[in-house]
């Protein structure tokens, strides 16, 4: 006979405000084998805790029923009350009444009431069959994987290494700072950009636990937490870590070709150091516009290097590693200007994005930081700013807020001003988001100090008349159509995820959400983890955000990831699929199935192998196996029946 405890938890008014408590401990108290029931205001509180405590010492408990919120939130915690009262934690179960019953029942409290009774009938079938498990221990490699080299990957990078473990960090592009090594200024403070990356990016070049590999990308990944095996391209640059910058070389290259920091607003040679502050300071050939590879063709850059550094022989390699964890920091792209069908981008030279005017704006841009139109050289002395392009539109691209643009148009405007005194800036927004009171301040400031003016409503047409851009629009607080010539227009485009993140999400076998945004765990309990244990997310990849939480994000992510490596051994929950060795006919349908690669096909016995750390206990398997060899553990056929007969019948 086992001797079942049942709690149900008042979740304040989230579930007695619709669920009658009372009845559900009444009648669950005359369940067959339930030898204790009881309720509890806040079950998850420490008093609450504590009855469950005390009840199993006193009642010699063997299973325990918790009716409160979704596992998600506080399997775990109760888990951990039944073990300090000496029960194994796997004999813990809860039934989720909140949001399966009084959530969504709200208006139907009898009928929730009910349901609640029928939801812990099914635990407390499922709680009696639960076997004594324990978690599985895996050795742990300590050292930490960190993908994109932008400022989260730099500020995870950093925390990790400060920690005391060792760092790979891994940029595809040949230097490191992402984006935001592109910025004029940040708001609200209007700091130099490069004052503030700058030493980061160095910190990371000469930290003694940091591996950096620029120009280099992650093509395969395998393994699980505290053991994974990755495979990194590195591109060959062509050029040695001989090479001292002098900039001979590129001086004497005859190749042209755009120049992606600067939003390909200049151009570069084909053998280019990205940006002045670049890190590692060293020159790459770009193979796609070099004659040099044959030397017959060229050779120039060869011929002049001094040190030597130039090297046509290089070649591409990979490169394999084993790491603990992983953080995935793969940053954002602004909205392709070739799928924007609107506002002439692309199409008029006269219509940029946001990242082009941060680059007119920088001292180290392409006009020095002298703002002018790229179409004639010549000063604008009237530029419109378009706030939410592609953004919050979900019928024609971004269905999404972008988080950033108000602020950082409002920032545009504003030293747009201070660098053409007498130029006139228009912004045209849908409303202002800009939340805390800095950023209020900084807007508010933007429009009464610099005089900006600010245009309520949506544009509806960009185009060219003559030299000008004419916008029209309506201005939604007067009511008044609105006809604007401009000399510049400058738009927010949606902040998107690279198309590498997806790639990356692929390889890691982490989910993305409807917008191709990394996907946390859960969004309130863990903003930073993924359904892969042992893999960490942060910075634009999951969503627009500035810069201070991008940092914020970083280090949560980077102390997660410490919380792995600091251990000597991981614990798997043991939850997991297990094979019948005398019943496994080798089909192998459930190796080609698993969506975690957790199952293997033994050549030898020609039976499978489930690797217990790899599994996540799907259930994937268990469906597919068509002589029935597997099954999870406790969650068994019989226990299956019993929970169907519970909730159809009542256990009758």
């Amino acid at each position: 006979m086992a001797r079942i405890g049942v709690f149900v938890c008042h979740c304040g008014i989230n579930i007695a405000g619709v669920v009658d408590v009372e009845k559900v401990v009444q009648e669950i108290a005359k369940y067959p084998d339930v030898v204790h029931a009881e309720h509890y205001k806040y079950m998850c509180s420490d008093p609450g805790q504590n009855l469950i405590v005390n009840a199993i010492k006193e009642k010699r408990l063997d299973g325990v029923v918790v009716a409160a919120c979704s596992p998600n939130m506080h399997e775990t915690t109760f888990r951990n009350a039944c073990e300090r009262a000496g029960l194994n934690r796997y004999r813990c179960e809860m039934a989720n009444i909140r949001e399966q019953s009084s959530w969504v029942h709200a208006d139907e409290p009898e009928k929730a009431t009910e349901k609640a009774i029928q939801l812990l009938q099914v635990s407390v079938e499922k709680v009696k069959l639960n076997a004594e498990l324990k978690e599985a221990a895996v050795p742990v490699t300590r050292r930490c994987l960190v993908i994109g080299g932008g400022i989260a990957g730099i500020q995870a990078a950093l925390d990790v290494a400060d920690a005391g473990y060792e760092v790979i960090l891994v940029e595809k592009s040949p230097s490191i700072g992402g984006h935001m090594a592109q910025l004029s200024e940040t708001f609200p403070t209007l700091d130099c950009s490069q004052c503030i990356l700058t030493p980061k990016m160095v910190a990371v070049a000469r930290h003694p636990n940091i591996r950096l590999m620029t120009y280099a990308e992650v093509v395969d990944v395998k393994g699980f937490v505290g053991n994974f095996k990755v495979k990194i391209h590195q591109k060959a640059r062509y050029v040695t870590s001989d090479c001292n910058i002098c900039g001979k070389c590129e001086e004497v290259c005859p190749v042209i070709a755009p120049n992606e920091f600067d939003r390909n607003l200049s151009p570069r040679k084909a053998i280019y150091l990205p940006f002045p502050q670049a890190v590692p300071a060293r020159y790459t050939i770009d193979t796609n516009h070099c004659l040099g590879l044959n030397p017959l063709v060229c050779g120039k850059c060869k011929e002049v290097c001094e040190p030597k550094a130039v090297d046509y022989d290089m070649q591409d390699e990979d490169v394999e590693v084993d790491v603990g964890a992983i953080i995935v920091a793969t940053g954002y792209e602004l909205f392709p200007k070739d799928k924007i069908g609107e506002y002439g981008y692309g199409v008029y030279p006269d219509v940029i994005d946001g990242l082009e005017f941060e680059r007119l704006l920088s001292a180290s841009g392409p006009t020095g930081g002298e703002i002018i139109r790229p179409s004639d050289g010549k000063v604008p002395k009237v530029v419109a700013f378009i706030q939410c392009t592609a953004s919050r539109d979900p019928d024609s691209y971004m269905p999404y807020c972008s988080k950033i643009c108000c602020m950082y148009t409002a920032k545009h405007a504003m030293l747009y001003k201070h660098h053409v005194h007498d130029g006139k800036a228009f912004v045209f927004y849908i409303d202002i988001r800009a939340g805390g009171k800095d950023y209020e301040e900084f807007v508010k400031r933007t429009m009464e100090e610099e005089r900006i003016t600010y245009i309520r409503g949506k544009v509806s047409k960009v185009f060219r008349r003559g030299d000008k851009m004419v916008v029209w629009g309506s201005d939604t607080l007067s009511g008044e159509f609105v006809e604007l010539e401009a000399d510049l227009v400058v738009l927010a485009s949606a902040i998107v995820p690279l198309p590498d993140t997806k790639k990356v999400a692929n390889l890691l076998k982490i989910p993305v959400d409807e917008n191709s945004f990394l996907k946390e765990a859960h969004p309130k309990l863990r903003p930073v983890e993924t359904l892969v244990q042992g893999v960490y997310i942060c910075g634009a990849a999951h969503g627009p955000k500035d810069i201070p939480e991008t940092v914020a994000q970083a280090s949560g992510a980077a102390s997660k990831a410490v919380g792995i490596l600091s251990g000597k051994e991981l614990y798997h929950e043991p939850t997991t699929a297990e094979v019948n060795i005398d019943a496994c006919s080798g089909c192998r349908i459930c190796v080609d199935l698993c969506p975690f690669g957790a199952i293997s096909f033994n050549e030898n016995t020609h039976t499978v192998e489930v690797n217990e750390i790899l599994c996540e206990g799907c259930g994937t398997c268990v469906a597919a196996c068509p002589t029935g060899a597997l099954k999870l553990r406790n969650m068994t056929d019989k226990q299956i029946f019993n929970m169907i007969r519970a909730a159809l019948s009542g256990g009758d």
